[in-house]
């Protein structure tokens, strides 16, 4: 299998007082290393000095010691961490290989303690556990930034299909008007023709004629100027009326939101704040418990071996008193003589806090969850409520605008109409009995100008309304192609969480059943993911979630299969299945692509056999595999693998 574009440099790691090493400097190659010991040899110290370089919180300090530190190079790069201890906790410094260990803390540091590998045995929540780097507050948030602007751009296409259905009335007012305008530019030429024959008839005085036209002509410019501000008028009362049903509307809209308490959100941003970082000091805490609890298991262990060895070497006689019941050890802490039963008992203790405390930072995994989801509520009940009072912002400022500009328009309309009136009267004084069927010409011909002008202006103002209804029609194609890439888009991220689930779900089958019949574990056909959908209670109300359900099938005596549960499989089995298990989330996740490391430790449970066939398999998907093995597990292993016997 191809691999996917990992670090292939030699890697060395300097480390002082992390876990039990006190200074250390170990080289390593791309590829295999086994760190090949028994028990208490610092093996499972220097994986944990990997971790820190990389980034990780899950590293312990050294027992007697207030500061530890760690370097990481690989080729010409090096990483570096610094660990303190102050008041109480373990304050990190320092460049390492990753700003956030998240994933691989899940999926990549697979240490006996790593929540992914115990999940199937603790039968805990694993689509929880996949999803849990999702920022999925990030993504809904996303999603209703995107979704108000589809809204947008589909109103643009609501108004301008609005413009379209207005289009053919325009069309047909303009056919008319032409043909009115070409009407009454026929009926001014037979007038001009009348007026013509008129003035050969009857000699006139020029200057009364002169004095009489320029009126005629202030007339109707007058005329004009009145016409204009009619039209002006009327549209601005109804641009008004737009206006203001806009802003009853938004006001109906903006009295059916709740109201948001003042601080609410500032009080729920605190109150997560708080708690993560009472799940911080909660995570620090287990880890260090299964520090000490690994260490005193594997000092337990050794002595145990020690026991052995001593029994080998000893005389008849001596192997006949150690065969004798003897149940004291020598405390590793304070050197006296203590019971063993003692001691296991202590460390059954410190497994049940450790647990306690570990369901305790489930808890408040929950709450922060159940926090976030009522600020993400909270903010965008705030988002819409600052945008209607954007809006209505907006609209006073524009209906104040309308208004004052139709009191404006009506009263340049009562002067014009005065002015109009104070025309009209001078053109009657100018009549002259004499001419008055000249002038009524005169006065005919500038009433056809006065309303061929009008046809004209109007002609004008319906063509620039084609025009610009006919520019935003053809805008309507780029605005769907926006709002259907929005939707996209929208649809990508709400699919996405669906996506990681299936992805994990379809590598943790495949993987799973390419192990288990390389591993070939006895009537033990099938153990898979089922990914379902069921309603769960969230607080007050239900929500549908996915829920990954974990089948074991095995195959009876006679022949048929059946389905087991996960309380019936070996230990052995059990480890195989976690470890495949963060392998599915390590590779769903692309965990590869932020760390090319991967690490492993506590596989006694598993045959050596198996474990050679499983680090085999998993060395094809990290550039860097650290397995921590006992001699007799590594010996089954390829001898082309790189071994570390001393650290």
């Amino acid at each position: 299998m191809e691999q996917h574009g990992m670090i292939r440099e030699t890697g060395t790691i300097h480390a002082e007082n992390i876990g039990g090493i006190e200074e250390t400097t170990v080289e390593f190659s791309p590829g295999v290393t086994i760190l090949e010991g028994r028990n208490a040899t610092n093996r499972t110290s220097f994986l944990q000095a990997v971790m820190a370089a990389l980034g990780s919180e899950n590293v312990s300090i050294k027992g007697d010691a207030d500061e530890a530190s760690v370097e990481l190079t690989l080729g010409d790069e090096t990483y570096t961490r610094t660990l303190s201890r102050r008041s109480g906790t373990i304050v990190s410094d320092g460049e390492p290989y990753l700003e956030d260990p998240t994933l691989a803390d899940l999926f990549a540091f697979l240490l006996e303690s790593n929540e992914a590998r115990r999940a199937v045995a603790a039968s805990d929540d694993l689509r929880e556990l996949i999803m849990r780097p999702v920022d999925t507050d990030a993504i809904h948030s996303e999603i209703d930034r995107l979704v108000e602007k589809r809204r947008d751009l589909e109103r643009e296409l609501d108004e301008i299909d609005d413009l379209k259905g207005e289009l053919p009335g325009l069309e047909e007012k303009r056919t008319q008007l032409t043909q009115e305008i070409e009407a009454k530019k026929d009926e001014l030429a037979e007038k001009e023709a009348e007026l013509q024959e008129a003035d050969a008839d009857v000699e006139e005085t020029r200057e009364e004629k002169s004095a009489l036209e320029d009126k005629l002509d202030e007339l109707r410019s007058k005329r004009k100027q009145l016409d204009d501000i009619r039209y002006d008028l009327e549209t601005e009362r109804e641009s008004l009326e737009a206006l203001n049903r806009e802003q009853q509307e938004l006001e109906d809209e903006q009295a059916d939101l709740p109201e948001a308490p003042v601080g609410e959100i500032s009080e729920i941003e605190s109150e997560i704040s708080r708690l993560r970082e009472q799940k911080q000091t909660l995570e620090t805490e287990v880890s260090e418990l299964q520090s000490v609890i690994g260490f005193n298991e594997e000092m337990l262990e050794d002595a145990d071996t020690g026991a052995l060895e001593t029994l080998s070497g000893g005389s008849t006689e001596d192997v006949t008193e150690q065969l004798l019941p003897s149940d004291d050890v020598t405390c590793w802490t304070c050197g006296s003589e203590v019971e063993k039963q003692q001691i296991e008992s202590t460390i059954d203790q410190l497994r049940q806090v450790s647990r306690t405390k570990f369901d305790d930072v489930n808890e408040l995994d929950d709450e922060i969850d159940d926090l976030n989801e009522k600020k993400k509520s909270l903010q965008q009940s705030q988002r819409e409520r600052d945008r209607i009072e954007r809006r209505l912002s907006d609209l006073e400022r524009e209906i104040e605008r309308s208004e004052n500009t139709i009191d404006e328009l009506q009263t340049r309309r009562e002067e014009i109409t005065d002015e109009i009136e104070t025309v009209e009267a001078e053109v009657e004084e100018l009549e002259n009995e004499d001419y008055s069927a000249i002038l009524d010409l005169h006065k005919e011909a500038n009433q056809i100008e006065y309303e061929l002008g009008k046809l004209e202006n109007d002609l004008e103002r319906v063509e620039s309304r084609i025009e610009e209804i006919e520019e935003r029609i053809a805008q309507a194609d780029d605005i769907e192609a926006q709002r259907d890439e929005i939707k996209a888009e929208i649809e990508d991220l709400r699919t996405k969480i669906e996506q990681i689930e299936e992805n994990a779900v379809e590598e943790f089958n495949e993987h799973m059943d390419t192990v288990l019949e390389m591993l070939g574990y006895a009537n033990l056909d099938r153990i898979w993911i089922e990914r379902v959908e069921r309603d769960v209670r969230e607080g007050r109300r239900k929500v549908t979630k996915s829920v990954f359900e974990l089948h074991v099938i095995r195959t009876s005596t006679s022949g048929a299969a059946y389905e087991d549960t996960v309380d019936h499989l070996s230990e052995s089995e059990r480890e195989v299945t976690g470890l495949i298990f963060a392998l599915a989330g390590y590779l769903a996740h692309e965990v590869y692509d932020d760390v090319p490391f991967m690490l492993l430790d506590s596989l006694e449970a598993i045959d050596s056999e198996r474990i050679a066939t499983l680090v085999d398999y998993l060395t094809e998907y990290t550039g860097y595999l650290l397995v921590a093995l006992l001699p007799e597990d590594a010996a089954a292993l390829s001898d082309e693998y790189e071994r570390v016997t001393e650290i």
